[in-house]
């Protein structure tokens, strides 16, 4: 047995999953355009900024997303941070919905599909793929980033309705 096998082993997976779901994350939706032509998106929790030269983030996705085979073959997509106002585009977007874009404002940027209130929109060219355990990391290169003033969206102990309030995070 190896020592990342015996360290495996050790954690549970619930327990794992318990202990960071205490992690508060923003949430964010990445795009791309599917081989169809049709947009595609997902609401993920693992994302970070990864290199400020060249400016790059860092976006994880679950193996059994439908999102993931588009994903790991575009050249393009789109990350978009969501704001307090947006608990529903966040809901949407983590559902399993077949068209997820039907009541959403959004827009093509090139071959990015752009949601059009997201707070934070960057555009990004894929610089890497590869898969860890149940999970695929995608590295992007930013090649736009449009920003507006927002609360963030705060995603803490599996719930979508929490703000950042004063020195501490509160659910409504």
């Amino acid at each position: 047995m190896t020592a990342t096998e015996n360290v495996a082993a050790a954690v549970p997976a619930a327990t794992f999953t318990d202990a960071m779901s205490r992690l508060v994350s923003g949430l964010a939706v990445v795009t791309t355009r599917q081989a169809s032509g049709r947009p595609c998106g997902l609401l993920v929790s693992s994302i970070c900024s990864y290199s400020v030269d060249p400016p790059s983030v860092l976006v994880v996705v679950d193996h059994a997303s439908r999102c993931r085979e588009p994903l790991t073959h575009c050249v393009e997509f789109g990350v978009h941070v969501l704001g307090s106002a947006q608990e529903r585009t966040a809901r949407t977007f983590a559902s399993r919905g077949a068209d997820k874009f039907a009541d959403i404002a959004w827009e093509w940027d090139g071959a990015v599909p752009r949601l059009c209130s997201a707070p934070i929109y960057l555009r990004c060219n894929v610089t890497a793929v590869f898969d860890h355990g149940d999970h695929t990391i995608l590295i992007g290169e930013v090649t736009r980033t449009e920003v507006r003033e927002a609360e963030p969206l705060v995603f803490y102990r599996r719930l979508f309705d929490w703000r950042l309030r004063g020195n501490g995070v509160r659910q409504l």
